[in-house]
């Protein structure tokens, strides 16, 4: 299911992407990037609006606002921009530049006094409270601020500005001009990977950011950390440029909190706690929550401090000293009267609960007084854990989707578009859980096909967070059960593509490749190659990887091994409460006393896994119980009994069922068909073999999609004896051919080909 309580960290320094960037000491200076800047805007004031049409104005305007606040760019790039929106004014620019780059100190003087004139008149070309307005004023007011000796090294570095472009542009003429196909070649490659990390270069190579820059920075970066991470900067450059921000001015806050988030990509334990810790010192130390809150400020500080950082110990696993972090932001914030952060600790504080028993009262309270209180968010947060707790205790689902409608009303009201996104991965979880795939496949394509409600710009990736990455895990899953392994990896691949390796959120792809491949194996009958896989399952997954691992030795005829690690994770998965997953290893005993002939020992067991599949509503585990008790009542002689029972647990299967358990069910039922019509009269004997025959041919299509060569075997083997028994020779001898194609490819392990499902 995903993961609610991932959504309570509290990000003091973001509101929908947004940094608030209050403290910085460096103010804004002029540089030979921000003159290139002020010459495209005098050049666009003097073309007007004759010169220049009217989408090349409209991609402009759209231009300035990054140019104006992003990190110096080379000129280069900075005329490759231009040149995109408006080639003639590009040209007029580079001359500009050029001219005064090559020419004398008295050339930068006048384009600054003219700057000037930019103001003047009744109809100005500019306003003094608009953007570019106050850009303009700044950098006149920087300049004039400049000495003598600072006005020369400005200059100095213009004309080096200018030459490094005119460089750059000589060395791709040159490349240009390569005559051999392979020169040509290799040439386009090394320009084309010299362009992909340059963006990151030019940042590192720019020098210190004032403070409009780095107030820009930090909210783009914040912004696709939370929304796209793949668009982000690495995490080495990342903290690479915090490092260089905080060089500067090392009391800049909200710096340190950036540089906690990119630790926490990379799972980072030590460096997360130290910019944490470093976070709310700068933030104290500086005033600033002072300056917003009173008096009040400090201690909020404190508080909020005590309270991310049992959010973060937590998040590693740490619960005991979460939970010290935890008691110390309660007595902060009861001392504070805070009641808005007891509701955060409230909600940690049921996290931590849930770690070690059932806290559903916690739960309910937190959700009372998170509406009290009028915190929608952490209402909402509190009903989706409170679903995900009553769906493993096994609440009917129509109470579910009840109370889900209820969180999804705040959600709309409320525009919480992160909130909607988890509430329909907890869908598409809760319809898995019971076994309705359909309605599980069609809440995950509800959520691909939304648009975030936020407003998102840079061509941000949507829906980028870990509610997509389980609804794809799930989509890849479903797919994989319907034999559709070609549409699962290619969902795999992008997953891969959205959710790098390095991600926050790339454990959850891992794993489900790793299943994926594994029942591949398995089906294949390549033991080997699932014994191999086991491992990476059991480091994603240590319950996972047991249980895969008894599957394997039970494959592989090594059942007292298989016997003792299903006993050993049975117990570990009761003391857990985890009832799927005891379920399924009660279902691998039983499989397991059949092959060692022990059918009436399987009975109790298979009992208690129908027991306590129907007490939690798992209706397709309840299904695959109904089969494993038919196929005992067969091998104990009762097939009429057996029939009965499959019509209770047929449907659901081949309406929601995987391939593999539909070809199991129809095998299930051809076997109890042929078994039955030893008692019949000549006549309806016939009819009888004739509809096993019929069944066998669609459970071998189904095991054929996932291709399943062993089941195909064992259904060939059947179909070879009732077309002999029917006196059909030439079907028989196919069939016989087939499976003797098979039988060699696969030799049996001791096992009766007909005495297991």
């Amino acid at each position: 299911m995903a993961s609610v309580h991932e959504s309570l960290y509290f990000n003091p320094m973001m509101t929908n992407g947004v940094v608030h960037a209050n403290v910085f000491g460096i103010k804004d200076w002029v540089t030979p990037y921000k003159i290139a800047v002020l010459v495209l805007l005098s050049e666009m004031g003097r073309a007007g609006g004759s010169a220049i049409g009217l989408l090349e104005r409209r991609r402009l305007n759209q231009l300035l606002l990054p140019l104006l606040q992003g990190p110096d760019m080379t000129l280069t790039r900075l005329h490759k921009a231009i040149d995109e929106s408006c080639p003639q004014l590009a040209n007029s620019v580079q001359i500009r530049i050029k001219l005064m780059a090559e020419g004398e100190l008295k050339d930068m003087e006048q384009f600054f006094d003219d700057l000037s004139d930019s103001f003047s008149g009744t109809d100005p070309e500019v306003h003094k409270t608009s953007v570019v307005g106050l850009f303009l004023r700044h950098m006149i007011l920087a300049y004039n601020k400049l000495s003598f000796s600072q006005v020369y090294k400005l200059y100095t570095a213009l004309q080096e500005y200018f030459q490094n472009a005119e460089k750059k542009a000589a060395a791709e003429e040159a490349e240009m001009d390569m005559t051999s196909p392979e020169g040509q070649l290799v040439g386009t490659m090394e320009r084309e990977d010299l362009d992909v990390p340059s963006r990151e270069e030019e940042i590192a190579c720019s020098g210190p950011l004032s403070q409009k820059q780095a107030e820009y920075f930090l909210s783009q970066q914040a912004s696709l950390l939370k929304n796209d991470e793949t668009k982000a900067l690495t995490p080495a450059s990342l903290q690479k440029e915090l490092n260089n921000l905080l060089k500067f001015n090392p009391d800049f806050a909200e710096a340190h909190y950036l540089s906690y988030l990119n630790s926490l990509r990379v799972q980072d334990v030590f460096s997360s706690t130290h910019s944490l810790l470093h976070y709310f010192d700068r933030l104290i130390l500086t005033g600033a929550e002072s300056k917003s809150n009173g008096d009040e400020g400090y201690g909020r500080s404190l508080r909020y401090a005590a309270l991310n950082l049992a959010a973060l110990h937590c998040r590693f696993g740490h619960y005991q000293q979460a939970e010290l972090a935890l008691q110390e932001a309660i007595r902060i914030a009861q001392e504070s009267n805070d009641h808005v952060c007891l509701q955060h600790c409230l909600s940690w504080l049921y996290i931590l609960e849930q770690k070690r028993s059932d806290s559903c009262v916690l739960l309910e309270h937190s959700v009372k007084k998170a509406v009290h209180f009028g915190l929608p968010y952490l209402a909402s947060l509190g009903i989706q854990s409170l679903v995900q707790q009553r769906a493993f205790a096994g609440k009917t689902a129509n109470k579910l989707m009840d109370a889900l409608k209820d969180s999804d009303l705040l959600h709309w009201k409320h525009s919480l578009s992160e909130l909607i996104d988890i509430s329909i991965a907890q869908k598409t979880a809760i319809w898995r859980l019971y076994g309705r795939s359909t309605m599980a496949l069609q809440q995950a394509q509800t959520l691909l096909s939304m648009n975030s409600l936020e407003a998102l710009n840079l061509g941000v990736q949507q829906n980028n967070t870990e509610s997509f990455a389980v609804v794809l895990c799930h989509l890849a899953e479903l797919h994989a059960e319907q034999g559709c392994l070609a549409a699962a990896f290619e969902v795999l691949e992008h997953l891969k593509e959205r959710f790098p390796p390095n991600s926050q959120h790339a454990q959850l792809w891992m794993l489900c490749e790793q299943k994926i491949q594994f029942g591949r194996a398995m089906n294949d009958g390549r033991y080997h190659v699932a014994d191999s896989l086991v491992t990476g399952i059991t480091a994603l997954n240590s319950i996972e990887g047991m249980y895969r691992k008894a599957m394997v030795l039970q494959a592989q005829n090594q059942m007292s091994e298989a016997h003792k690690l299903l006993q050993k994770l049975l117990v570990h998965c009761q003391k857990m409460k985890n009832t799927e997953m005891v379920i399924s290893v009660l279902l691998a005993v039983a499989e397991l006393y059949w092959r060692a002939s022990c059918h009436t020992i399987a009975l109790p067991v298979l009992l208690q896994a129908l027991a306590l599949s129907r007490e939690y509503r798992l209706q397709y585990l309840a299904s695959e119980t109904v089969l494993s008790l038919a196929f005992s009542q067969l091998i104990l002689g009762i097939p009429e009994q057996a029939l009965n029972i499959l019509h209770m647990a047929i449907e659901p299967i081949l309406a929601d069922g995987a391939v593999l358990d539909k070809g199991r069910a129809m095998f299930l039922v051809a076997k109890c068909q042929v078994a039955s019509a030893a008692a019949y009269e000549p006549q309806k004997k016939v009819e009888a073999l004739e509809s096993a025959i019929l069944n066998l041919s669609e459970a071998k299509g189904y095991f054929a999609k996932v291709d399943c060569k062993e089941q195909i075997r064992d259904v060939l083997y059947l179909q070879a004896r009732l077309y002999h028994m029917l006196g059909k020779a030439q079907e028989r001898n196919r069939c016989a051919m087939l499976f003797r194609q098979l039988h060699q490819e696969l030799p049996s392990h001791g096992v009766p080909l007909v005495n297991h499902l």
